[in-house]
């Protein structure tokens, strides 16, 4: 018995050892006790990159949900468009094509997108950036931006109307990462780390405010304030700077007549000056809510889309949603955007913890794009925000946000692989 409990203990004692070996990446090979490093995911060949293998489903999976209910939502939402005017030389099938076909082409752009390295993108960020502003100026371009309903703000490509502030969007995340990686010694000093971001920030918004579009600036402000937080700026610096964001909007409230007409609409919806005015998209979406009710009309069966909630495919789906599949398709919609915003922190967070400070940045910046965008959009839905028109990532009708919320987020899926890789001891 004595000789078997001293096996067993030179045999725990081994493996204690092997076990602390691994976490170190290597592991005793052979009968010379030759430590290599242990790759259990894939073997290469000298000189060759790691193929990729392990990457996040679920997180694939939440979003293919999400555009999928999406798709089936839009085509609900449009499908008696035709019978207005307005929409009279539409077939019912024509927003159901035309975001399946926006779908195809974000998932081909993501799936080209995963194979980037990230170095490359953080490489080119400040380019994308300078693109995107000029982009911005160009669609300010009286015959070259397209206008609908008294906004500037696409560019007419032909097979699809190209919004640039969706671009901005990516933009400004990827620079404000790239920019938080080079200021990193220098950021405890006002002028050098957050005066040269706020310019930057100030001329996206005029640019914005001109299309009109204030929502897009609104959501550009909360990613590029989020990264420099999150990047570890002063934080007396951090908060005057959103005491001025936030007193700039005001401003801009105050002194434009028909935004502060929709503060007003939005406090009182009911009031018969605002009911068939100002506030009519809201109290439609509040009825199309009421008439849901718990487990809603069926999917179908809207009433509110038949023209009498504007823009039911866009800023409002979530108004269909809950009028058709009622209080329980709200509430999971709810919840996978914020399993998904939560999900793209943790993938954030895991990068900085591998010093890899501008893809973790980044990774969170896009946390706050989707998860800010889906929070103002469902308070506008729900009437617990002034009317904005900003759509639903990843479900509302657009081709331009559907392609770059794809974007956007296969570069946080290849941040997650290259993770992963470098956990097991690879290179990413």
């Amino acid at each position: 018995m004595s000789a078997l409990a001293s096996t067993f203990s030179t045999l725990g004692d081994r493996l204690r050892g092997l076990m602390a070996r691994r976490q170190r990446g290597t592991a005793s090979v052979g009968t010379g006790g030759v430590d290599v490093p242990v790759r259990d995911w894939v073997s290469t060949s000298a000189g060759q990159p790691t193929r990729i293998l392990g990457f996040d489903l679920t997180l694939v999976f939440v979003v293919l949900c999400l555009m999928s209910l999406g798709l089936l939502m839009v085509y609900s939402a449009s499908i008696a468009l035709p019978d207005s005017p307005r929409f009279a030389k539409y077939s019912p099938m024509h927003f159901f094509v035309r975001q399946s076909f926006f779908m195809v082409l974000g998932l081909l752009g993501g799936w080209l997108t995963v194979m980037v390295p990230v170095n490359v993108w953080e490489r080119h960020a400040p380019k994308i950036f300078v693109v995107a502003l000029v982009l911005l100026v160009i669609v300010l371009i009286p015959h070259v931006g397209k206008g609908v309903n008294g906004a500037r703000r696409w560019l007419p490509l032909g097979v699809m109307n190209f919004q640039p502030s969706e671009l901005a969007k990516l933009g400004i995340a990827m620079y404000a990462a790239n920019y938080m990686v080079r200021k990193m010694e220098v950021k405890e000093n006002f002028f050098q780390a957050v005066w040269p971001m706020a310019c930057a920030l100030a001329f996206v918004g005029v640019l914005l405010l001109a299309e009109p579009d204030m929502g897009a600036f609104m959501v550009i402000a909360a990613i590029a304030m989020g990264i420099l937080f999150l990047g570890g700026v002063n934080g007396r610096m951090f908060f005057l700077s959103v005491a001025v964001l936030i007193g700039a909007f005001v401003l801009m409230i105050t002194f434009s007549d028909f935004r502060r007409e929709r503060i007003f609409a939005y406090l009182n919806p009911w009031d018969e000056k605002y009911a068939q005015g100002k506030a009519y998209q809201l109290t439609h979406s509040l009825i199309a809510f009421g008439r849901g009710e718990f487990f809603g009309q069926g999917l179908g069966s809207s009433l509110e889309k038949l023209h009498y909630l504007p823009e039911a495919h866009t800023d409002f789906l979530l108004a269909v949603i809950g009028e058709e599949l009622g209080f329980i398709g709200v509430a999971l919609v709810i919840f996978a955007f914020f399993w998904l915003s939560r999900r793209l922190f943790h993938i954030g967070r895991q990068a900085v913890a591998l010093d890899r400070v501008f893809a973790g940045l980044y990774a969170q910046g896009i946390g706050i794009w989707m998860g800010g965008q889906a929070f103002i959009n469902m308070g506008v839905n729900l009437g617990a925000l002034p009317t904005k028109g900003l759509t639903l990532p990843l479900m509302s009708y657009g081709g331009s946000a559907t392609v770059l919320n794809c974007v956007a987020l296969a570069i946080v899926l290849r941040i997650d692989i290259e993770n992963r890789q470098l956990m097991r001891g690879g290179r990413a």
